[in-house]
């Protein structure tokens, strides 16, 4: 079976699956970039081995977003002759994908990140968009939970709905038995105002008052609100003290996580969030608002981690009692290792590859019945006895 996907960029935690397709019994995988790099994407990449392509660069912005329309996608695919083509976005250059499937009669796989609380202020057009490529879609690719009730939102049935996680190599971030943990909390994300890094360190500073002792943040990331974060420690030096890592590579990621206690990830908006994945690989319990997708599904509240609303105290006084606690800490530690193992290359490449498969055998089902019908309809059984038979019917 040759699949050929196309995807914006290459993302870090794809890459690893990607490369688990590229070995996979009876696959035949192609990857398809718009472009090798996003200005806003400062992401250490790992080796790929898979076969992969990049098109010429051709993208608009919007409010800090890039949308890519590659017309040379479509020789390329016609080239390719692939008999799943996965789309996992809606940019130009994956619908010229989704034609060329319905143009070459081949079967089309959805993919995407979305969830259904992500998606529900989208505007009609962009519904209308889904509804088409859905309707064409012989199979769907959710990230998460949520990812499946937006399919089902579309009417989706759930046979024909798979899994492709988003996760990281949990190994590399296994917490050492002996691991020392310096630092009261780690942020880790963009230092952006949608990624909250000033609320991290009012949870840090009010946490410090309830304990009645400085605290210590880890702040790993870099962006527009650097300064002003900086400027905001000096003020609260008192209670806090503050480390900046700056930007850190995915090698240097796992001891960072390892010394801290308590993961804090105070997102607006994310769709999922795979620094949660590395958090609860090293072992932390996470502090997580519910605008995260993994709030509900890879961090549940009360079991390995809180999901709490962006209120400073409420945060503060769930940080307290797991700070207070050792023996809690430890039971949130243990359950984040537990909750974060199904999530791994290993699944999320198996998820793809079902998806690729249902969705041909599917579509070789509709098109061989689709044949039966034609015959029929034209006088001309399938078979030399049906054949036999009409001819002593007539």
């Amino acid at each position: 079976m040759r699949i050929a996907l196309v995807t914006n960029i290459p993302p870090p935690y794809r890459i690893p699956i990607f490369n688990r397709l590229a070995r996979w019994p009876g696959i035949d995988f192609h990857a398809i970039f718009c472009r090798r790099r996003e200005p806003n994407r400062l992401w250490d990449l790992p080796e790929s081995t898979c076969r992969q392509y990049f098109l010429r660069e051709s993208f608009l912005t919007y409010r800090d977003r890039y949308i890519h329309h590659n017309p040379d996608v479509i020789p390329l695919l016609l080239q390719l002759k692939a008999d799943v083509i996965i789309t996992d976005g809606f940019n130009p250059t994956h619908l010229y994908a989704y034609f060329v499937s319905r143009l070459k009669k081949c079967a089309h796989v959805a993919m995407t990140d979305g969830t259904y609380t992500s998606e529900r202020s989208l505007s009609l057009v962009h519904r209308l968009v889904r509804r088409m490529v859905y309707r064409g879609s012989r199979s769907f690719i959710a990230a998460s939970e949520d990812g499946k009730r937006l399919y089902h939102s579309y009417g989706i049935a759930d046979t024909r709905c798979f899994y492709s996680w988003l996760c990281v190599s949990n190994d590399k971030f296994k917490p050492k038995p002996d691991a020392s943990r310096p630092f009261d909390f780690i942020y880790c994300s963009r230092m952006e105002p949608s990624k909250d890094p000033l609320f991290a360190l009012q949870v840090a500073c009010k946490t410090a008052k309830r304990l009645q002792r400085r605290t210590r943040l880890l702040v790993v990331g870099s962006g527009s609100l650097d300064e002003i974060l900086r400027e905001q420690a000096r003020v609260n030096a008192e209670w806090v003290s503050v480390q900046f890592q700056g930007f850190a590579t995915q090698q240097a990621l796992p001891n960072l996580y390892q010394s801290a206690k308590i993961f804090l990830f105070p997102s607006h908006a994310d769709v999922w969030g795979v620094v949660a994945n590395e958090a609860c690989a090293a072992g932390l319990p996470v502090l997580v608002s519910p605008h995260a997708g993994v709030a509900g599904e890879l961090v549940v509240d009360g079991q390995n981690g809180y999901v709490r609303e962006l209120d400073v105290s409420a945060w503060a006084d769930c940080a307290r009692d797991l700070l207070q606690d050792e023996t809690q800490w430890q039971a949130f530690s243990q359950r984040s290792l537990e909750r974060v193992r199904r999530y791994n290359f290993d699944s999320a490449a198996a998820g793809i590859v079902d998806a690729c498969r249902y969705a041909l055998d599917l579509h070789l089902n509709e098109a061989r019945s689709g044949s039966a019908d034609t015959r029929a309809r034209s006088g001309r059984p399938d078979d030399p006895a049906a054949a036999a038979a009409a001819r002593i019917r007539s």
